[in-house]
């Protein structure tokens, strides 16, 4: 057995990455797939398409590694799948047929329901129970959506025939022919119907969003037994042992096993999460607390994995990557999304030009489901540069807006932010982000660590891998970027940030 399959399910694409012992990547398929807009503030996916993609690629990996269907019982040790989190899909138990497109995790037409419960005095309990801030981000109002708006969803699901799941659950399901209707920790705990502290699906919370429990997956651990795939579809039954939802697989990939350890990832959203360890946190900086990773013991002297859970806290910026891309394809000012750099890098500056890219509107540390896009600061002298430049600072400012809580939060120094994800291969970036947060940026070798932390996962899980410290010695650093402005500079460029994204708030409530 030389190799994990890692399945990579994102919001704009499905990947497949075959990694080694080393925890090198060996080969790579992508394949990306539609994006639905159908109303302002809606976005959607073709479940079917998400699986097909998925299949795809897992088969189109293999055969980049010259494994050929008779060879992978004895070349693929076990798979283990991250995916994006909160998208929320809804199926038929005996067709395995979606009843309703997916809704995305930025679709945002479940605010006036989040708006009615908050009214109502529930959002404490929400974040007692969930660590989570009662947002349309979440799951909860999106099953809740599909339930009472599907025609006759809510009848079949009161009557055991519907299943609900993240993405996890449903690449589980087709994967394991419909045996397997399950999800781990990680991603319960994002759906807002989950008890971060007793592990459970939460009895108040299924009444408070009138979740029937019969729609619900199983919880089973992020590293562990969860089912095996139908043979016919990578040409052998392999075993699915890992699953987590893409930050948290990051998380496990850039070896942040200690409490204190942040990372950062640039896809199409920005996500920090900072290790907290045994202890469930309570952000006052409207930060989220979240589980990072649960599982059985798996004979590690450090505990790396336990029955119990390891926790972390979370800052989720809803435009990262996503901001280049309107660049590409909203303004068609660059023709690919690896042009931004050279472009933002012709100026020395944005000439006081700001972007806040609240297109979904913004979350951490604001949760501002009413906040829209906003551009300030232009002149006749502003061009295509400046706003490249200034889309790149908004994506390092929302981060460094995120580590401020973080910091205030945790009351924890953070020595070091560990990136990946696509965009953290933008030298100019990431140089900005050490600037903005006044701490060195360490990039590592490999940048693949969403895929990398379920390969692990999963590895862990069947013995490929021992433990941490075998993980943490396979993390090197490619590139560290030290920060360049003074306190003061820094400052007064987040001040002036903060006045720009005043200008953004409540402006769809007119």
């Amino acid at each position: 057995m030389n190799y994990i399959l890692a399945l990579d399910q994102g919001t704009t694409s499905s990947r497949a990455l075959l990694f080694d012992r080393a925890g090198l990547v060996v080969a790579v398929a992508q394949r990306e797939f539609r994006q639905s807009f159908p109303q302002a503030g809606w976005v959607e996916h073709d479940a079917n398409e998400i699986w097909q993609t998925q299949l795809a690629v897992a088969r189109g990996v293999l055969a980049k590694a010259h494994i050929h269907a008779d060879q992978v019982a004895h070349q693929v040790a076990t798979i283990g799948i991250t995916n994006q989190r909160e998208t929320t899909v809804l199926w038929d138990r005996k067709t395995g047929e979606p009843l309703a497109p997916a809704i995305v995790w930025q679709d945002r037409r479940t605010a006036g329901r989040c708006d009615a419960l908050r009214a109502q005095g529930k959002e404490a309990l929400i974040q007692k129970k969930t660590g989570l801030l009662l947002d349309a981000y979440f799951s909860a109002t999106k099953l809740q959506w599909l339930l009472d708006d599907v025609p006759g969803a809510r009848q079949r699901a009161e009557a055991g025939e519907l299943a609900f799941g993240t993405i996890d659950s449903w690449l589980l399901w087709k994967l394991t022919g419909g045996r397997v209707h399950a999800t781990d920790a990680s991603n319960a705990s994002r759906t807002m119907l989950f008890n971060i502290h007793t592990l459970a699906w939460d009895d108040e919370l299924l009444k408070l969003f009138n979740v029937p429990r019969s729609v619900l997956p199983q919880v089973l651990p992020s590293s562990g037994e969860l089912g095996v795939t139908d043979a016919e579809l990578l040409g052998a039954a392999i075993p699915i042992t890992g699953m987590a939802g893409d930050q948290q697989a990051a998380t496990f990939g850039q070896a942040c096993f200690s409490p204190g350890m942040a990372k950062t990832t640039y896809g199409t959203g920005c996500f920090m999460l900072m290790n907290t360890g045994a202890v469930a946190p309570r952000s006052r900086h409207r930060l989220l607390g979240t589980v990072a990773w649960a599982g059985p013991g798996v004979g590690d002297s450090t505990r790396l994995l336990t029955s119990q859970a390891c926790y972390a806290l979370e800052g989720s910026v809803f435009m990262g990557g996503a901001t280049v891309q309107w660049l590409r394809d909203g303004l068609q000012i660059i023709a690919s999304a690896q042009d931004v750099e050279a472009l933002a890098a012709s100026v020395a500056d944005t000439q006081d030009v700001y972007l806040v890219p609240a297109f979904a509107g913004l979350g951490a540390p604001y949760w501002d489901a009413y906040a829209r896009g906003t551009l300030v600061g232009m002149t006749r002298g502003t061009g295509r540069a400046h706003l490249a430049r200034a889309a790149l600072e908004a994506i390092a400012l929302q981060v460094a807006d995120v580590m401020h809580a973080m910091r205030a939060d945790s009351g924890l120094a953070l020595r070091e932010m560990r990136v990946d994800g696509g965009a953290c291969s933008n030298d100019l970036l990431m140089q900005m982000q050490a600037d903005f947060t006044g701490v060195p940026v360490l990039r590592p070798r490999v940048t693949e660590t969403t895929a990398l932390g379920a390969a692990y996962l999963a590895g862990l899980a069947v013995g490929f891998w021992q433990g941490a410290d075998e993980i943490s010695s396979q993390w090197q650093v490619e590139r560290r970027f030290e920060p360049r402005l003074s306190d003061v500079a820094r400052e007064a460029k987040r001040a002036r940030w903060q006045q720009a994204v005043a200008h953004a708030h409540h402006w769809a409530q007119g």
